[in-house]
């Protein structure tokens, strides 16, 4: 009976797990401004660096907020381009599957900013934000590589306090992660009046979505698994903000399994695995209308893949191979 009861288990988790994400030969090039209808051929994580940093913009049917997000970012990175770090970069926004012209406008953007590199790859399907930022990670030509949400949330300048953690951890551009925190912005101004009251369910909620007894059991349900997996020790693994070596990149996201909203975690938890230095970093952060999370249904499908993530783990279905010294 024991036996039969683990074969359903065993074979549950297996229904509920993702396939692998195989990209479609489109999706393996990329245009840009000044060759909109020329697609080229993507270059791959494992190759070389050829740039200092990396953005990667994944974006879903975000023709609304890209804009201001593109003015401030590309106008931090051109600055630092020609100050003393003389910063090299690349812009690489991956278009979800988006229905609303997010990749034409993209490389409309990149024309306003003729000195940057702007590249736009389009997904032919929505996949996830996860698969999105994979696609993206897997394909950067960054030293380092920075995912970044196109909501313009989180403020680029304060890629400059990753940068000087990641400094610190990665003296020698060893395999690293620097996660941007919102944690200190628990009960500010800030997050109050968007009922930003927990980390991991309510970021970006509805302020007319009062606090209820399923989001309290959603809630703790998830403090309680991201403990039991491993990662209770980051306070805010869901901020989109988040920096990584190229050799840290190279080692977590050919491994990265979630496409869904909960795809940080295991990219934490793969960093936890491989013994990977990890620096948590305060950054501030503001609302920014729009937002596609809806906080019951996406925290229980939250929930769900967390589940998933510690069955497979457990079981060695999902195994990381750490590099070969």
């Amino acid at each position: 009976m024991q036996n039969s009861h683990l074969a359903q288990a065993y074979t549950l988790l297996v229904l509920l797990s993702p396939s692998a994400i195989v990209p479609a030969p489109s999706e393996k090039t990329y245009r840009t401004s000044l060759s909109p209808s020329k697609r080229l051929p993507l270059p791959s994580i494992h190759d070389p660096a050829s740039v200092d940093l990396t953005v990667v913009i994944p974006a879903y049917n975000e023709t609304e907020r890209l804009p201001s997000m593109f003015s401030s970012t590309l106008a931090h990175l051109e600055a630092m381009r020609t100050a003393e770090a003389s910063r090299t970069y690349e812009v690489l926004v991956v278009d979800d599957g988006s229905s609303d012209g997010t990749a034409e406008l993209a490389l409309k953007l990149g024309l306003e900013y003729p000195e940057s590199e702007v590249r736009v790859v389009a997904l032919e399907e929505n996949v996830g934000k996860g698969g999105a930022v994979r696609h993206g990670m897997l394909h950067g030509r960054g030293r380092r590589l920075l995912m970044v949400d196109a909501d313009g949330a989180s403020r680029f300048e304060d890629l400059e306090l990753l940068w000087k953690a990641m400094d610190e951890i990665a003296p020698k551009e060893e395999a690293a992660v620097v996660v941007g925190s919102r944690a200190h912005l628990v009960k500010t101004e800030a997050v109050v009046k968007v009922g930003y009251n927990d980390l991991y369910t309510l970021f970006h909620a509805d302020t007319r979505l009062q606090r209820s007894l399923l989001r309290n059991i959603l809630m703790y349900g998830l403090h309680t698994i991201l403990r039991i997996v491993g990662v209770g020790h980051i306070r805010d693994t869901q901020c989109g903000f988040k920096l990584f070596t190229r050799r840290g990149a190279q080692q977590i996201f050919p491994y990265q399994h979630l496409a869904t909203w909960i795809f940080d975690v295991e990219l934490l938890l793969l960093a936890k695995q491989l013994a990977m230095p990890v620096a948590e970093v305060p950054i501030e952060w503001h609302e920014v209308s729009g937002s596609k999370l809806h906080v019951v249904a996406d925290s229980l499908q939250m929930l769900r893949d967390l589940l998933v993530l510690r069955g497979n783990h457990l079981l060695g279905r999902w195994k990381v191979h750490p590099p070969r010294k």
